[in-house]
């Protein structure tokens, strides 16, 4: 009786007792590499498939939860760049219009604009992604951009007040 146990893992009923009372011990009666059919291996199939369902669960809510932190933190981490760039500029504003004398602040910020617009169409050139961008370039477009921002900015500010 222990044997059937051991051989049918706990699902033991009336046939598979009766068989080994009549026939004798299990280990007398497979030979060796014998395969047999053990009716509990589907119950343990099945909630082996329970457990994996479970943990591929817990592993998609996990990898979602690392995706949402890695942009939350990729936000922060441009909302500081946006800051060092925009403490960088004041700073250069303030020591170009000290160390030359009569130039305005409106002056030193086109000048700006006007060494970002080329470093904007040096970086456009030089990407490996070559793509096509239509960008007007001549004296006067550099102006009418400068003065669109400029423009855009007033309207903000006019528009806080």
């Amino acid at each position: 009786m222990g044997n059937a146990s051991c051989v049918f893992a706990g699902c033991i009923d009336q046939a598979s007792v009766g068989i080994v009372e009549k026939w004798g011990r299990f280990e007398k009666l497979a030979e060796p590499g014998l395969n047999f059919f053990n009716p509990c291996a589907a119950q343990r199939l099945q909630l082996a498939s329970v457990y994996k369902g479970e943990a591929d669960k817990i592993l998609q809510v996990k990898k979602a939860e690392a995706e949402a932190e890695a942009k939350y933190l990729g936000g922060v981490g441009v909302a500081r760049q946006r800051q060092a760039i925009t403490d960088g500029l004041r700073e250069n504003i303030l020591n170009f219009s000290h160390k030359v004398e009569g130039a305005s602040a409106k002056e030193v910020m086109d000048l700006i604009m006007i060494t970002q617009y080329f470093d904007t169409i040096k970086d456009l050139g030089s990407s490996s992604n070559n793509t096509t961008v239509f960008i007007p370039h001549g004296p006067g477009h550099v102006r009418d951009i400068g003065d669109q921002i400029r423009n855009g900015l007033m309207e903000a500010k006019a528009g806080a007040i």
